[in-house]
């Protein structure tokens, strides 16, 4: 019965994809030796692959926003995942000994269709417009509340003339992660922005050990300031989707000074973002 839907969902998905235009999938490679990791926007509802010689693992008991690729030697085949909101997203997998990728950040824009028909009435717009506006009002509201908490995680913090970048707090609620970051100037000068990325490093094992940086945009940002002025701090909220990492990952958090040298990178350990408070 399970599979029965599925296959219901892909036909309609892929039915409402091409009566819009034409869908070329991407691919995604995988091995026996790596677990590649997809990281969806919405929780796994339902994953399967086209073939025997891969297979697509998640957490059946509780939904999740990632799973786990492998694959044996054989030919190309495809993936189906089905979100909890009913996106459908479809790729052609297939085997290869080396890989250049072990973790994808798959966007919603990826979506080819949703497995139930999206009737874009009046009413139904209207409430996704008020849908929207809730959600941004409870960031707003959640993430001033938790600049106000004295409550800290740890000492993650770094250092470079003057300036210093630290992680207050990692917050979890509602599916969400909420990273509370400080940045203080106690240089005579100002500190213009460029950038603040969040990223995943994992440390490729082996002879030629190398690091693989995967940036992660977050879904809300709360009072990133353009300019820290001298011998003032700043204090600011990263929201992303909730994630967990194993202890060959680590998240860095990278400042980068617009016109200027003194660029900071944070690196956070994956003890920290697997208990966060």
């Amino acid at each position: 019965m399970k599979a029965y839907i599925l296959i219901l969902a892909f036909i309609l998905a892929i039915t409402k994809a091409s009566a819009q235009q034409s869908v070329t999938l991407d691919t995604i490679d995988a091995n026996d030796q790596k677990n590649v990791a997809l990281f969806f926007p919405e929780p796994i509802r339902q994953g399967i692959t086209g073939s025997d010689n891969f297979v697509f693992t998640y957490n059946r008991n509780k939904e999740q926003y990632f799973g786990l690729l492998q694959a044996k030697p054989g030919m190309e085949s495809n993936l189906l995942v089905v979100n909890r909101n009913g996106s459908v997203f479809s790729y052609i997998v297939r085997y290869k000994k080396q890989l250049d990728r072990l973790n994808y950040f798959i966007p919603k824009s990826k979506s080819i269709g949703n497995e139930k028909p999206i009737v874009d009435d009046s009413a139904k717009v209207n409430v996704s417009k008020t849908a929207l506006g809730n959600e941004v009002y409870y960031h707003q509201k959640f993430c001033s509340y938790l600049l106000d908490r004295k409550q800290r995680i740890g000492q993650i913090k770094k250092r470079n003339e003057g300036i210093v970048l630290s992680v207050v707090n990692i917050v979890f609620d509602k599916e969400e992660l909420y990273f509370v970051i400080q940045i203080e100037n106690k240089s005579t000068l100002d500190y213009d922005l460029n950038f603040l990325k969040l990223s995943f490093e994992t440390r490729q094992k082996g002879k030629k050990k190398s690091l693989q940086r995967l940036y992660q945009e977050p879904i809300f940002k709360y009072n990133l300031p353009s300019k820290v002025a001298e011998n003032k701090t700043v204090r600011l909220v990263y929201v992303l989707p909730k994630f967990s990492i194993s202890n060959d990952r680590r998240a860095v958090l990278e400042l980068n000074e617009k016109n200027g040298e003194r660029n900071l990178k944070l690196k956070i350990s994956h003890r920290f973002i697997n208990n966060p408070n």
